[in-house]
């Protein structure tokens, strides 16, 4: 009888999972900072878990002393799970525009380096489209003369060491202080609120 309980848990377990899965969609992004990115998307209602890590370099398995090093190919990246009923995949992209600068091809705020250029990971042909339309529409806004942000296909993504994740709320102090004095959100003010 105990076998049996142990049966239907089990097979309760895997179609919870399965229905989880089925339901959520995958979105990519490098935006700078994969600390910062994690908090900014965590408050988007229907976003349901977030991971920082890395995406988009050459060596397999890499660790945040090389990639930060640079030379891999890696983009510090965060992987954003949602649910589609929720929030789509547009407003995902108006959330990462509003949170980078597009026009910086060298880094994102007081973090240079190709690790830290902004980019959009796309997973399949639906996204590359709205990807390149959100972009598009964003020239085209007149706010900015040139937009550097890649459009690129999605690689395997590298989940960053246990200490990187959700960063912002284990260490609150230490993040609101980087945040700070590496300028982020008076330069996404400047940029994001002035007249065109």
């Amino acid at each position: 009888m105990q076998s049996v309980y142990r049966f239907i848990v089990v097979l309760i377990l895997t179609i919870s999972t399965t229905l989880y899965a089925a339901q959520n969609s995958t979105a990519t992004f490098a935006a700078g900072c994969f600390w910062c990115a994690q908090h900014d998307f965590d408050q988007v209602p229907g976003v349901v878990k977030t991971i920082v890590g890395y995406t988009g370099g050459q060596i397999k398995n890499p660790m945040y002393r090389q990639v930060s090093a640079g030379g891999t190919g890696h983009y510090e990246a965060i992987e954003v799970i949602y649910d589609p009923k929720k929030v789509s995949y547009t407003q995902l992209l108006n959330v990462f525009w509003h949170n980078i600068d597009p026009t910086d091809s060298h880094g994102q705020f007081c973090d240079k380096g190709d690790q830290y250029r902004a980019a959009i990971f796309y997973h399949n042909p639906e996204e590359k489209q709205l990807a390149e339309k959100s972009k598009a529409e964003l020239l085209h806004s007149g706010r900015f003369k040139e937009i550097v942000t890649q459009i690129l296909p999605a690689k395997r993504f590298y989940p960053a060491e246990e200490y990187h994740q959700n960063y912002y709320q284990k260490n609150p102090v230490r993040y609101k202080f980087y945040r700070y004095h590496c300028g982020r959100d008076q330069r996404l003010r400047n940029i994001w609120e002035k007249r065109h």
